[in-house]
Order: structure tokens, then sequence, then C-alpha cells
């Protein structure tokens, strides 16, 4: 039997991209929707401009969406809101004993939440012990990072292992569904590139030390790695592509990095249902990852290397490209909840009475 989920902020787009992710899935069944006060009470298809490529199933167009309160959701819920409405409203759904998956920035950097990519730093779970909604009511909060840094860490994650790293530097081309929907004005990125992202550069590096380090009882030590990252949107769809500088700890060659992201494969024997077969797929084309061209790798879940080469300034560089929507978004908080599962926090606890 399925396990039944809701779903907060379900009229927007990563919220769509939920319900596409969860139409057939083996282990989770979409049972409440929830959006903004305009859309409550309203029938989900009339309540959402639906913009994917799939259609809407008809069972998911006929709910009802629900307020957006924990009273009658189920304990499972998928968080795909605005950082400020975030902050407050997923602690009460955790207060109310939901195990919350967000996909927003409002908790990640916080010393007790989990900011995780199951292939990079599963591990960093454990901190949902010591969060007070945990041990009061079975509830709790975990993240998933940013649509930009998760395809790098994706990457940088089997080089860290092996030869460490020392500094990161990366620029972003980010696509215009980062924003969301209506995102970015056409006259605004048609024909352009806007070299600024709101908060995007200091979410970029404080999330990617914090998922590259280690835990330590109770919090996290960052990666103690210089980075700078330059962040830019322009005029793509999907996909975010990264071009990536790195300083390494000890020295590798070009077939040690390659072999590195090709044995990168910390899920296997999990047979989590999302999770891809190959994590970090090198390209050895000189013109490649494209955003149109590979960006479904893994069906979605892959990041994609390619232009590996010897960097002047640092000591090698490459290309990174991530589907920012399913990868850096829906598919990644998908994910999680399926290792949750496969740990068994996502089963009822016990709590003081």
């Amino acid at each position: 039997m399925r396990q039944k989920i809701g779903i907060l902020g379900a009229t927007g787009m990563v919220g769509q991209r939920f319900i596409q992710l969860l139409e057939n899935h083996p282990w989770f069944e979409v049972a409440w929707l929830a959006a903004s006060d305009r859309s409550s009470g309203k029938p989900y298809g009339e309540a959402v401009r639906w913009k994917l490529d799939t259609p809407l199933p008809e069972r998911i167009a006929a709910m009802p969406v629900s307020p957006a309160t924990p009273e009658g959701a189920p304990r499972v819920i998928f968080a795909a809101l605005d950082a400020d409405i975030a902050r407050e409203m997923e602690p009460q759904f955790a207060a109310a004993g939901c195990a919350v998956i967000s996909n927003s920035s409002a908790f990640r950097m916080q010393e007790d939440v989990p900011l995780v990519i199951p292939e990079v730093n599963a591990e960093h779970l454990a901190l949902v012990e010591s969060q007070s909604w945990r041990r009061a009511s079975g509830g709790y909060i975990v993240t998933n990072p940013n649509c930009s840094a998760i395809g790098l860490v994706l990457a940088l994650k089997p080089i860290e292992e092996r030869f460490g790293i020392e500094a990161i530097f990366v620029s972003t081309m980010q696509a215009v569904s980062g924003a969301g929907y209506p995102g970015v004005a056409s006259l605004d990125i048609l024909g352009n590139v806007v070299p600024f992202i709101r908060n995007e550069e200091e979410k970029m590096q404080e999330e990617t030390l914090k998922l590259l380090g280690r835990l330590n009882g109770n919090r996290v030590e960052p990666l103690g790695a210089k980075m700078s990252a330059h962040c830019n949107r322009v005029a793509v769809e999907d996909g975010h592509t990264e071009s990536v500088s790195i300083k390494l700890a000890r020295k590798a060659t070009r077939e040690e990095l390659i072999a590195a992201w090709a044995q990168f494969a910390p899920l296997k024997g999990r047979d989590l249902p999302t999770a891809p077969a190959q994590p970090v797929e090198f390209l050895a084309a000189e013109d490649r990852p494209q955003p149109r061209l590979d960006r479904m790798r893994g069906a979605g879940m892959a990041a994609s290397v390619g232009r590996l080469r010897p960097c002047g300034l640092l000591d090698w560089k490459f290309t990174v490209l991530s589907h920012n929507t399913i990868r850096g978004a829906a598919g990644a908080a998908l994910l999680n909840a399926e290792l949750l599962v496969s740990l068994g926090k996502l089963d009822p606890v016990a709590v003081p009475a």
C-alpha cells in the first residue's frame, strides 16, 4: 500500500513537478494538496495554470485544494513554498507531527536541519533526531539544496572524497524556470544575460560547503575550502549550466578524475525508485553537456560533466549541467523522501504524552 503524501504550494512550478513525478510512484500517493487562500476550496484543475509537458492527471485535477494548515494533512509533506512563507508555515507542520521534506531555503542553514543530497551526505539525516519538533511530536524538517548547488556538489563529491578540494570557482548560466512562473519577463531575458540572482551566490557558497562537510555530533562542520560563485540568468528554459575550476589537495590525473565520476554510485543496492543508476555522467564530446541535449539524463536526476581540462589558475576545470526543476527541486526532495523510507524515518514514532 502506497504512503499518502501532501504537497504544500501545489499550484507553483515545483508543486506541479511534484505531481508529475509522483503520478506513478510505487511508494507514494498524492492525497492532499494545499496552496494560497485564493486557491483553497477549488478543484486543483481550476486553481492551477498547468505548465508542464505531460497532461495533468484527472484524479489530481478533481482533487480539492485544502487550506494550508496541518489539520487534515497526511504525515508526509512535500513543501514547495517561497522562503518567507516556508519560514512561518513549515514549523507548524513539523510541530503537528509531519515529516516536512522541503525545497525551500528557509531552514537549509539551520544547525539542526539536514541539508541533504542522498548520494553525497545521507548521514546528515541523523540531525532530525536533535530537532525539538521530533522530540515533541515526531515531526521534523529535511531540506534539499538550491538548484544551482546540487549539480555542482554531485560533480565535486567523488573528487573531494579521493583527492580533497581546497578551492572552488564556479560561474553559472541558470535557466529561467529557476525563477518560477511567470519567472523573468521576456523583454528582460530574450537576447540577454542577467548577471544577478538575488541571494543565489550566497546560497550556493554556503550550501556547497555544508553539503560537503562532515557530521560532528549534532552539527555539520563545513568543508574547509575557499569558494567563489558568480550566478547568471540566461534565456534557457530548463537546465543549469556551470563552469567550474577547482584546486585539489592532492594531485590527480585526468583519467583519475573521470574514474572517480564513473565509479561514484553510493546508492547502489538501496533500490530507491528515483535514484539515477549513474548520478554523474561524463561526456567526452568537446561541446557537451548542453541543456537541450543532456538535461534529461537519468530521467532528469543525473548531473552531466564535460570539458575536463587543466586550469591555468587552479588545477582542473570542467562544465557541469543538471535539470534545475527535477534534480534541483522536486526530484531532489522526492529522492530524500525515498531515502527516509529506507531508513525507517517516515514511520510513526512514539512521543511523550
